[in-house]
């Protein structure tokens, strides 16, 4: 895996966890005001949002570079070998 591919794969994963991780720990607000959506929530805590996002991205991505360099799963593996060809 190179350097680029690296990075896009990162980049890729971090967006899909970031959807995983955002509904972690939403309160809403009681009080609603005239004008507030009522599910928007009391503190959206973003930073550590986006730190745990961080690091279950790095977890995942680190994975998935395990498995390309050393070749755990290849894509031979996934082609079914029992196809019969007519």
């Amino acid at each position: 895996m190179g350097l680029v591919t690296g990075v896009a794969i990162y980049f890729v994963i971090w967006w899909i966890t970031l959807f995983v991780v955002l509904p972690f720990g939403v309160e809403q607000n009681q009080n609603v005001k005239e004008g507030n959506d009522p599910g928007a929530p009391v503190q959206h805590r973003m930073l550590k949002k986006m730190a745990i996002n961080t690091g279950l991205a790095f977890v995942l991505w680190s994975i998935i570079y395990i498995v390309d360099v050393y070749d755990i799963i290849t894509i031979k593996d996934l082609v079914s070998t029992h196809s019969t060809n007519n």
